[in-house]
Formats: C-alpha cells, structure tokens, sequence
C-alpha cells in the first residue's frame, strides 16, 4: 500500500456510491440539468456536482487543494493537490449510457506522484505510482494503418484531421471519454485514441490517465508539444494523443498537422 492508496480509494468510492444512486434514483432530465458554469468555464451538469460533492468532503477534510473541472481551483495552502474529473463522460450518464469514469492525481512539485482512475459503476479500475516499474501492457502497432483507434468526436474544425485517420484505421470507436479511452490503450485493447486537433482536453482529462498510460509502457504527448502543466488556469487546452508505441503516437501528430 503506498501513502496515498487508500485516500484515493476512497474518493473513487464516493464517486461511485453517488453515481450509482443518481442513476437509480434521477431522470435523465434530472441528471443532465444545467446548473451554471464549472471551474473551466464550461456549463456542469447536476450530476458532476452531485458525483464531485463527498469527494471534495474527503478532500477538504485532509486539508490539500484542489483542481477539478467543476469548482476549479481550491487553494488551501498545501504541498499537495489532488486533481480531479468526478465524472470523465456527463453526457453518457447523464443520458443512460453506462460509459463515464471518476478520475484522481496527486501532484506534489508539478509532479504527478500516484493516480487512480474507475469505470464508474464498475468494478474496473486502474492505478499507478510514480515509482512503479513499467510494465508494457500495451499494443505495439506504429501506424494508422490497419489500428484500432478512438477519439473524440469530429467537429468543424476537425473533419478533415478527423476523417483521415478514420480511414486509414482499421476500426474506430467513438466512447465518449477520454479517461476510459486512454486506459483502454494502456489495457492493450486498442492501439491509440487522440483528440485530432480541437485543443478539447484540460489537465484534470490527462493527469492520472498518462502516468497510468507510461507506466503501462505506452506514449503520451500534446499535438503541438505543449507541456502538460497544473497550473490553476483551467482555461489551458491541449490536444491528446496517447498511443503504445511512440511512432503511433507521433504519426497520429503528423497526420493531424498535414
């Protein structure tokens, strides 16, 4: 057991006592409420903040600050912060369909020290530390062509990116969160998933998923090779790509940028 294992299972069961609840109990309608702005400035659902509340009960009762993408930023004063995403895929839940995740790093220095992520109503969940040793779990494909590639869904922006990497893979999947997708690269079960180019992904999208992706002997990286910060600003964007192999994952680049 490591110093923070346990802290960080708790709040995934906090997480996922109340998803399981507000599925039980709510609408569809009653779950996907809009009730204002989060912390990165985009609306939040009723079912984020009714996930996020105990976590951050758990939170504020050790004392250490907080990033997350609905209340954003709590400075208390800590070495440490734990960055979160309660529920990595609201519009899935908040409609019925089973695929979101609850998502924790600890970062102390800048420095991602051990991260948890669950499949929220599931039994599945995935964790590291950064002092584990890395054991390759993933695939090692190096090309588009004939992969199994996820990614988020095409927008006007990115039709064109979009649309030739769907081509040259063999299958492709559109899931709907990217915290399940990356784990799912980490697993082994597909080769690579990426945001093709909006800048859509926040840190609390990328901490716990890419030390648990490296650790897996997989590759993770911003299109324009922007560093992955944890500044307060929740306003920063990057665009993902997380893959097995680091040729996929810089071909992927190359076939955005072109």
């Amino acid at each position: 057991m490591t110093e923070f294992s346990q802290y960080l299972r708790e709040m995934a069961l906090a997480a996922d006592n109340a998803y399981v609840h507000a599925m039980n109990t709510m609408t569809a309608a009653q779950r996907s409420q809009d009730i204002g702005l989060g912390g990165d400035g985009t609306p939040t659902m009723f079912l984020d903040a009714y996930i996020e509340r105990p976590v951050l009960e758990i939170i504020e009762r050790e004392g250490h600050n907080v990033l997350s993408e609905e209340v954003g930023w709590i400075d208390r004063g800590s070495h440490i912060t734990v960055v979160i995403d309660p529920v990595d895929g609201t519009a899935n839940s908040a409609a019925g369909v089973p695929i979101s995740a609850f998502s924790a790093a600890i970062v102390r220095n800048e420095v991602v020290e051990e991260a948890l992520i669950t499949w929220l109503g599931t039994s599945y969940a995935r964790s590291a530390h950064k002092d584990d040793a890395i054991v390759s779990r993933v695939s090692t494909r190096t090309t588009v062509d004939g992969a199994s590639l996820s990614m988020l869904r095409p927008r006007p922006t990115t039709w064109t990116a979009w649309s030739s990497l769907a081509q040259r893979a063999e299958r492709m999947r559109i899931l709907g969160s990217s915290v399940i997708e990356g784990a799912l690269v980490a697993d082994g079960a597909i080769d690579a998933f990426c945001d093709p180019g909006g800048d859509i992904h926040r840190i609390v999208d990328l901490a716990a998923i890419s030390l648990i992706v490296e650790k897996s002997g997989g590759h993770v990286r911003d299109l324009h090779d922007r560093p992955f910060t944890f500044d307060p600003d929740l306003s920063k964007r990057w665009s993902g790509i997380i893959a097995g192999t680091r040729e996929l994952v810089d071909e992927i680049a190359e076939l955005i940028k072109a």
